[in-house]
């Protein structure tokens, strides 16, 4: 991800309205809500949600589809994965796993230095 992709998806997040909508989409997975189920969820008029979720869609957050005469959104996993690699990239010099992006689930581990071992030291 380029630094103006991350930048417009962090502006896209960057709202009361559309940080709950894209957190309510990834708990929906791949089957999505439709827009008035989003709308009605997040409490959020469908005049006013309509742009929220363009603003989602052209930050690469979230995908949608028609289905009958409902159009469906949900959370682009792509999108959201290639957001999180862009701010790990270069995570611990070169060694994410020390932080706990490793790809294992848990906690991240601690600091190779502390203060207290770099004072003994």
């Amino acid at each position: 991800m380029e630094s103006k992709q991350a930048i417009a998806a962090f502006a896209a997040l960057a709202q009361e309205h559309r940080l709950a909508v894209f957190r309510l989409l990834v708990e929906a997975g791949t089957n999505g809500l439709t827009a008035g189920e989003i709308a009605e969820t997040v409490g959020v008029p469908p005049s006013t949600l309509s742009g929220h979720l363009a603003q989602l869609e052209r930050a690469g957050l979230l995908r949608s589809w028609r289905r009958q005469r409902f159009v469906h959104y949900a959370a682009d996993v792509n999108g959201a994965r290639g957001l999180i690699a862009f701010l790990t990239e270069d995570c611990c010099r070169g060694h994410p796993e020390i932080c706990g992006f490793g790809g294992k689930a848990g906690p991240a581990a601690a600091p190779a230095n502390t203060k207290e071992e770099e004072v003994a030291g």
